[in-house]
């Protein structure tokens, strides 16, 4: 909680027992990278091994009994053990405290921790807890937050106790439960004759700076034990990133819908992976829903109950349910195929969506009519001899009606239909298209929320194919199958012309890699051009791989002003765009690159002289 210590504000644990608080201990290392920005709103504690006295407010006295009570770095002994607290980010920081704390006799270490879900975290995560004991021996409680934190980040719970280096109790990383209480019997004597064999250790914790200990008339452990059974180490069971994908955001669609107090869903399915991926997620919410309520969560019934305006409601088909929750919509144009309007059609019918067809054309020439009585010109599509100015801006028309179109049926489909409420328009755009800015500004990308915001479009497809298998979408074989498309430009003998990776002009295995450098390895046009002369040196030339990098920062700096518009988005990868919170970058950026292109051209025309190629001009 936030305590305000002689006019500064810490993020503390209050430590308390039997109506009495024991210790407040502020979090010494504050997360300021990334997602989060602590330092924006506390004071990091930065007397190491220092108590002071904290005078509790009045209201708090009254409970308590107390006038003051240790504030700063300390443990606790008890009768038989001393326990630590470590908060968060100090697990993750290279000098944490549990090194010296079990130094100087610490045995059991406590963490409460707010670390958010990204794809893949879970094992480190894992790893780092456990590595926290297996160096110095301890028993290490790690408790984590669950749930939506009303904006981007999804807190997995995952909740750990180990011991020794060896995990012995794991709770669940994806939960509708708002409380799950893990529990282990352990002997501490395990710890000590673990730390006794270690010598580097104990020459060590001879020299270590003690802490302050608060003495605590209390003990965990009983005399008369020795009959009591200890838990032995287990295997740690992870997720694979398709369990991930299917459980993090539906766990976070659940919890953005029963807080906002709407009545569902509604998304534009167009028959593609995207919006597809983004259907299954929610029918793997439904999934979620009916198994807590299976399993007796009280509250999940309850919200499933308003949400639905049914009293008696019970969910018990997923089907079901999503027909009660999800609204689907295929909104056809002129230029759509009729092999996507089947799919989203026949997807919409194996989830059991309340499934709409519409057709947009008539509201398409309407806007453009407009256009062309007031200027008297008429643009066209570049297959019909237009320019590519015209042929954009007709696309970008169809895009921006569908989500006009979107939001109208959001707010009245329930009305139509009798029923209260409103729907969330979800939006489906995948981080790779955001990252190379292949969307058009305020389109179908545009809505409430996007589940699938920071998940790559090969994660997708591997998703995709889980939930073939798992959920039995036949549907979706048909969907994976198909070269992915807009669907914005005229079909050619009925038959889609236009496709996303020719448009593009990278394919999306190549997005993912320049994200990864761009955002995590913090490359820029140059140094991204070092590394993937390496990578890509069996695939192809240095010139070869200075064209795909400048053509990447082209787009990525022309298109990026429409990351500040970016829909919310559930956090899934570190080499997310995300404008908001988490990519921090400039929005106008000088497109040409010239130092750095120049820089790149230089280093092909070394090595294309080095390997003995004649060379030719700059690369385009």
């Amino acid at each position: 909680m936030p305590v305000l210590h002689r006019n500064a504000r810490y993020n503390c644990r209050v430590i308390f027992l039997n109506k009495k608080i024991l210790l407040i201990r502020p979090k010494i290392s504050l997360a300021n990278t990334g997602n989060y920005r602590e330092l924006r709103w506390f004071t990091p504690w930065s007397k190491a091994r220092h108590v002071e006295e904290y005078f509790l407010p009045r209201i708090i006295q009254e409970v308590t009994g107390q006038e003051t009570v240790p504030f700063g770095d300390a443990v606790l002994a008890t009768k038989d053990t001393c326990l630590g607290a470590e908060i968060c980010e100090e697990l993750w920081a290279p000098n944490s405290p549990h090194i010296e704390m079990g130094l100087d006799g610490v045995e059991i270490f406590t963490n409460s921790s707010g670390s958010h879900h990204v794809l893949r975290k879970a094992q480190a995560r894992v790893d780092l807890v456990n590595s926290a004991t297996a160096k110095n021996g301890g028993i290490y409680i790690l408790a984590n937050q669950k749930g939506c934190d009303g904006d981007r980040l999804y807190y997995d719970g995952c909740a750990m106790i180990s011991m020794n280096g060896e995990t012995v109790a794991q709770g669940s990383q994806f939960s509708l439960d708002d409380v799950e209480v893990l529990v282990a019997t352990l002997d501490l004597e395990d710890v000590r004759s673990y730390r006794a064999e270690i010598s580097s250790c104990n020459l060590a914790a001879s020299k270590v700076n003690p802490y302050p200990r608060v003495k605590v008339n209390f003990a965990l452990s009983c005399p008369d034990d020795i009959d009591v059974p200890t838990c032995m180490p287990i295997q740690w069971r992870h997720h694979s990133p398709e369990e991930e994908i299917s459980l993090g955001p539906a766990c976070w669609l659940w919890d953005y819908l029963r807080r906002s107090k709407q009545a569902g869903f509604l998304l534009p399915l167009s028959g593609g992976i995207d919006s597809s991926a983004t259907a299954c997620i929610v029918y793997s919410m439904c999934h979620q829903v009916c198994l807590a309520v299976k399993n007796g969560n009280a509250d999940v019934l309850a919200d499933a109950r308003r949400i639905v305006n049914d009293e008696v409601y019970i969910p018990e088909d997923p089907r079901e349910f999503c027909k009660r929750v999800f609204t689907t919509c295929y909104m056809a144009s002129e230029n759509s195929s009729q092999d996507t309007c089947q799919r989203a059609k026949l997807l919409a019918e194996q989830i059991g969506s309340y499934h709409i067809n519409l057709n947009i054309d008539v509201a398409v020439k309407a806007v453009v009519g407009i256009f062309c009585v007031v200027t008297g010109q008429t643009p066209r599509f570049s297959v019909h001899g237009g320019s590519s100015r015209e042929n954009l801006a007709l696309q970008n028309v169809q895009a921006r009606v569908r989500m006009v179109l979107a939001y109208l049926f959001a707010q009245l489909t329930l009305w139509a239909r009798g029923m209260p409420g409103g729907l969330l328009v979800l939006g489906s755009a995948n981080v790779d298209e955001s990252l190379r800015g292949y969307l058009t500004k305020y389109d179908c990308s545009s809505a409430d929320i996007n589940p699938i915001g920071g998940i790559s479009k090969t994660d997708l497809k591997n998703f995709i194919q889980y939930c073939i298998e798992n959920f039995q979408l036949t549907a979706l074989r048909s969907i994976m199958s198909a070269p992915p498309t807009a669907e914005l430009e005229p079909l050619l003998d009925g038959q889609i012309a236009q496709i996303d990776e020719v448009d593009m002009g990278m394919t999306y295995a190549e997005l993912s890699i320049y994200g990864k450098l761009r955002k995590m390895a913090k490359a820029g046009p140059y140094s991204m051009f070092c590394k993937l002369i390496n990578m890509w040196k069996e695939i192809c030339t240095p010139r070869e791989v200075a064209s795909k990098v400048k053509h990447f920062f082209r787009m990525y700096s022309v298109n990026r002003h429409k990351m500040t518009t970016l829909t919310p988005s559930y956090h899934a990868e570190n080499y997310s765009p995300d404008d908001n919170r988490f990519d921090l970058r400039p929005f106008l950026y000088n497109t040409s690159w010239s130092w750095q292109f120049r820089c790149i051209d230089k280093q092909v025309s070394k090595l294309e002289k080095k390997e003995g190629i004649s060379v030719v001009e700059d690369v385009d």
